[in-house]
């Protein structure tokens, strides 16, 4: 995912259209969590903050997930 303003200014779009490409390059998941989020997002720094947040949470929960994973299969830690 590329939250970068630079290739903003250079991508040709605006508005609503580049809100639009910016969906495209989303993980699924994320991009249906912030479609159906109760507050509408209305621009691109909107999209783009929700998206990097709501991508960080997905990555910290796996790993947890990981980490529990592991613990489960070998209580107390030890292999």
């Amino acid at each position: 995912m590329s939250t970068s303003k630079s290739s903003k200014r250079g991508s040709g779009y605006e508005g609503r259209l580049l809100i639009e490409e910016f969906k495209k390059g989303l993980n699924g998941i994320i991009r249906k969590k912030l479609a159906e989020a109760e507050e509408p997002l209305t621009t691109i720094g909107e999209w783009q903050e929700r998206a990097v947040r709501l991508d960080r949470n997905q990555r910290q929960s796996r790993a947890k997930e990981r980490m529990l994973g592991r613990n489960t299969a070998h209580p107390g830690g030890n292999a």
